[in-house]
């Protein structure tokens, strides 16, 4: 099942694409709905090519495995990494950047969900997983302004 969701950010893209590569990032969008904590070595930015696994917890409180993250591409277009743990075995996400001009980015993020059973309660899930990571992606850049 693919979940997809797009959204006008109030920044250049070169502005997101830089907060792209920081963990920090996504421990801050992906709360209160999940929390990612490195499983071994702390890699604090990701680049094409890497693997970097992190303690996964819904809702901050629910262990659900380790989740590895491999990129494919990062690149300020698109940003492409093949996901997954024990109970999501595929988690495709694929981050996609359109220039609007200098000080607005078209930002989607589009994910292929398969978990057997339990995929489409998984993406029900991402479903509201998303909507909420790019409103805190807003009001994270508006912050900054």
């Amino acid at each position: 099942m693919i979940v997809q969701k797009t959204s006008v950010f109030p920044a250049g893209r070169d502005d997101v694409f830089q907060k792209l590569q920081r963990l920090e990032t996504l421990q801050y969008i992906a709360r209160p709905y999940a929390t990612f904590d490195p499983a071994g070595n702390i890699q604090h930015t990701w680049t094409e090519g890497s693997t970097s696994s992190y303690y996964f917890r819904l809702f901050g409180i629910i262990p659900y495995g380790i989740h590895t993250i491999h990129i494919v591409r990062f690149d300020p277009d698109v940003i492409r990494s093949r996901e997954g743990n024990k109970h999501v075995p595929v988690w495709n996400h694929d981050i996609r950047m359109e220039v609007i001009d200098d000080h607005r980015t078209k930002y989607t993020d589009r994910v292929e969900i398969q978990a057997g059973w339990k995929t489409v309660f998984i993406w029900i899930w991402a479903n509201a997983f998303y909507a909420h990571r790019q409103k805190k992606w807003i009001r994270m850049l508006k912050e900054q302004e």
